[in-house]
């Protein structure tokens, strides 16, 4: 699993991107408006320059990080060749399932759809799919670059394979999950 995409590119989602962008995985950063991606890379490389200047990176790093990141404001385009995709759109159920419908019509059969959700049910979002076994909640912690923490979170219907796979991939990220 080496491509990722991230739903929004607010502070959960650059956060996200960030995170996994750093850790090798090139990543696909998809927001509505261009102006949003534009403020989420900006914001990425404000924090990669905090990493620097405490020498957590190298500027090498840095420079890697971000061309790892591709931006996409069309879903169907950002999500067609990933391995997973993580949603961190506003927590509004009805937008979320919209969202998770679209992903489910356009992402490869074999990826992995998570929720950064943490109030929405994952079974609730997973029914919007034709894949309720591959739909897991991956709710990150705020700031994500530096909480440890992921919440795995099971759907009814959520796979065990599916659940093992984001347990393993949070612990290459540098996290601690907790499903």
């Amino acid at each position: 699993m080496k491509n990722v995409a991230v739903i929004g590119a607010g502070t959960m989602g650059n956060g996200i991107a960030h995170t996994f962008a750093q850790f090798g995985y090139k990543v696909a950063l998809i927001d509505v408006a261009q102006a949003s991606l534009d403020k989420g890379l900006a914001t990425i490389a404000k924090n990669l320059d905090r990493q620097v200047a405490k020498e957590q990176i190298t500027e090498n790093d840095k420079t890697s990080t971000l061309a790892n990141i591709t931006t996409f404001t069309s879903i169907s385009e950002g999500v067609k060749n990933v391995d997973l995709v993580v949603e961190a759109a506003t927590e509004n159920i009805d937008l979320k399932l919209k969202i998770f419908k679209a992903i489910d019509e356009a992402a490869p059969q074999g990826c992995i759809l998570a929720s950064n959700t943490s109030s929405i049910s994952i079974t609730k979002i997973a029914a919007a799919t034709k894949r309720p076994q591959s739909v897991i909640g991956m709710h990150f912690m705020n700031p994500v670059p530096v909480m440890k923490l992921v919440e795995i979170i099971n759907g009814y219907a959520t796979s065990k394979e599916v659940t093992n796979t984001i347990v393993e991939l949070s612990k290459t990220l540098g996290k601690v999950p907790c499903v």
